[in-house]
């Protein structure tokens, strides 16, 4: 019998496989025995590929951070740098939301993850080619982590039930309207993400330009 061209197993149809039954079911739902049973192989066959569970979640994680889009991060892109920002937090959040059982895995790092690494690096250097100090830098890039992951944990909008009656106005006068904000989850959840981003970024901006100001100063003296 002749061997099939392609062959049955590889590290991408493994990652493609578990990235759908963490998107349909959760992180709870990967196993190597069901991994091995979706593929149609052998159990021992994913060791070929992976040595443990953990290393296929931490594969599947990286799929998603390869999705953010870094170009705004490019030494010949025009963007100045809080739009940069501000674009690939948008991009970033884009990516959790679509695949939001990752988040708890993404939030803690980059680790060893080519992908997320690349993004680490894409916005560290940028902040420091737009004359943030490394140490400043640094701070962003967590800050940003931090933000954009919380961000994607869960929804303000759906921590509220479909239900008037459930906001009694004499324990609660101020929630009249909050059994109306499940229906609407994706402009409070947006807005909300979009509100925080540009006070951040507005802060940000107000430290960029004071320690502008200081180092003139201090070259003037």
């Amino acid at each position: 019998m002749a061997r099939p061209r392609k062959p049955l197993l590889s590290r991408e149809r493994i990652v493609e496989t578990a990235s759908a039954l963490v998107d349909s079911e959760g992180l709870e739902a990967v196993s190597t025995r069901r991994l091995a049973a979706e593929l149609g192989v052998s159990g021992p066959s994913l060791y070929n590929h992976f040595r443990t569970k953990d290393e296929i979640l931490e594969a599947v994680a990286d799929a998603v951070s390869a999705q953010v889009d870094l170009s705004m991060f490019d030494q010949d892109d025009e963007r100045d740098w809080r739009t940069a920002l501000h674009d690939w937090a948008v991009s970033y959040r884009a990516a959790l939301t679509a695949h939001p059982h990752t988040v708890p895995i993404l939030a803690r790092g980059p680790g060893r993850r080519p992908a997320g690494l690349r993004v680490a690096d894409a916005v560290f250097g940028a902040m420091v080619r737009a004359g943030w100090p490394p140490a400043q830098a640094t701070c962003i890039g967590a800050l940003m982590r931090y933000f954009i992951t919380g961000s994607a944990l869960g929804s303000f909008a759906l921590g509220f039930v479909d239900d008037e009656t459930a906001y009694d106005p004499a324990d609660y006068p101020h929630l009249g309207q909050a059994h109306l904000l499940a229906e609407r989850q994706q402009k409070v959840d947006e807005g909300a993400f979009e509100t925080g981003l540009r006070a951040l970024l507005d802060g940000l901006a107000v430290q960029y330009e004071t320690g502008a100001e200081k180092g003139s100063a201090a070259a003037e003296q």
